[in-house]
């Protein structure tokens, strides 16, 4: 119990790091490669080690069905809808208000940690509803990038790289909880009740706090 409260104080403090997230490179003097590669070490680090509330969505897609081709599926949908928001928001068609996409992003993490508890098995429409709370997320990370901006002469290619550097993030996370858990016990009897049941619970009262910092508190 110690172990699982010092975890869910350390997950409640560390998305406040995300404010050191900040573009420290006079981009006029590299080159367009230099710039490119940039722009995805900023999208990978938006998620790992910065992206707490991303991981912790990341995860509890994974835990349900922890094979890599389901995951991976789900994931797929994730990195379609978010780069759909992500660009309509950067190129000015969408303007998301952050005091409503924080709070809605919590909860999208708070759904999935429920449904995890209590269902049975991964059911076909999750992947549509993993596509819908990524457009959210998107939004999300719409409003990262447009405080760290772009380049006006790389302004297309900086965005793409954004995006594949988040999407490689996302990767990692998934093939190391893969590599940690699923290879593991995915197959055991006891892995929903022990491992399943247990992580949900951590995420889905975290995200619960986030939802309540973000709405009141914020």
């Amino acid at each position: 119990m110690a172990v699982g409260s010092a975890l869910v104080l350390l997950l409640m403090a560390l998305p406040q790091l995300a404010a050191a997230h900040v573009l420290d490179v006079d981009l006029s003097k590299l080159s367009r490669t230099d710039i490119a590669w940039t722009y995805i070490k900023l999208g990978y680090t938006h998620i790992l080690p910065l992206g707490l509330d991303h991981i912790l969505f990341v995860l509890s897609i994974f835990f349900l069905e922890p094979r890599l081709k389901p995951v991976l599926w789900q994931a797929t949908a994730f990195t379609v809808a978010h780069s759909i928001t992500l660009g309509l928001a950067i190129y000015g068609f969408i303007n998301p208000p952050a005091g409503i996409i924080e709070p809605v992003i919590a909860l999208s993490i708070l759904f999935v940690a429920i449904e995890n508890i209590f269902a049975e098995r991964l059911n076909p429409w999750r992947v549509a509803i993993v596509f819908g709370f990524g457009l959210i997320h998107g939004m999300g990370f719409a409003s990262a990038l447009t405080s760290l901006g772009l380049p006006r002469s790389m302004f297309f290619e900086s965005l793409i790289s954004f995006n594949v550097g988040v999407e490689l993030g996302q990767v990692s996370v998934i093939l190391l909880a893969w590599l940690l858990i699923g290879h593991w016990f995915a197959h055991k009897p006891w892995y929903k009740q022990r491992v399943v049941v247990p992580a949900s619970v951590i995420i889905g009262l975290v995200a619960a706090y986030w939802t309540v910092e973000r709405v009141f508190f914020a």
